[in-house]
């Protein structure tokens, strides 16, 4: 009974964490396929690990830390350490009233922060999507990234910075017509 209550948690565990997981690596790597195989050692790693997951954090917290780990050892990897990666335009959703020419200038503003985010040390790149794009506390970020809270706002403040610095230098940004913001790449 006490393997099969077990085995329950463990379940509803993965169920808990899985899709937050796969979003966040997703954000982290900017490739689905390349997500999902992390995601899984992530998920092994949660498995292997929960007998010691003491509760100090949420589940979810916990889950990030251990996803953060992971890709931060995959892209330690010296035949990895300069790859550029992509976004998977195939998984973003068609909108049948976009025109062949907004889709065009989206998906090359896409691609642009992408690589600036691509380009951010693995601490900033972490901070900044767990914080901004997932939506952590500040608390939470810290306990993922495994630094202080302090530390933290200072890793999002600095990639925030070099964010704003690089598409600043790269891009220029107006309103068109319809008031939408876009940019075009400086020559």
């Amino acid at each position: 009974m006490d393997t099969l209550k077990a085995q329950l948690s463990v379940d509803k565990a993965l169920a808990e964490v899985s899709q937050p997981v796969l979003r966040y690596l997703e954000r982290y790597v900017g490739n689905r396929s390349l997500a999902e195989d992390l995601q899984q050692e992530t998920l092994l790693r949660i498995v292997r690990g929960l007998d010691a997951f003491d509760g100090r954090s949420s589940l979810k917290t916990w889950s990030f830390s251990i996803a953060n780990r992971v890709a931060a050892d995959y892209f330690r990897q010296p035949e990895r350490r300069q790859q550029i990666v992509e976004l998977d335009e195939a998984n973003d959703a068609v909108d049948p009233d976009r025109e062949i020419g907004e889709g065009v200038i989206v998906d090359e503003m896409n691609q642009c922060v992408r690589q600036v985010i691509d380009s951010l040390p693995d601490s900033y790149r972490a901070a900044l999507i767990l914080y901004d794009l997932e939506e952590l506390s500040i608390e939470q970020t810290a306990e993922a990234c495994q630094c202080s809270v302090a530390n933290a706002k200072i890793r999002i403040h600095r990639a925030r910075l070099r964010l704003k610095e690089v598409l600043k230098n790269q891009c220029a940004f107006y309103r068109d017509d319809e008031g939408v913001y876009r940019c075009d790449r400086k020559a």
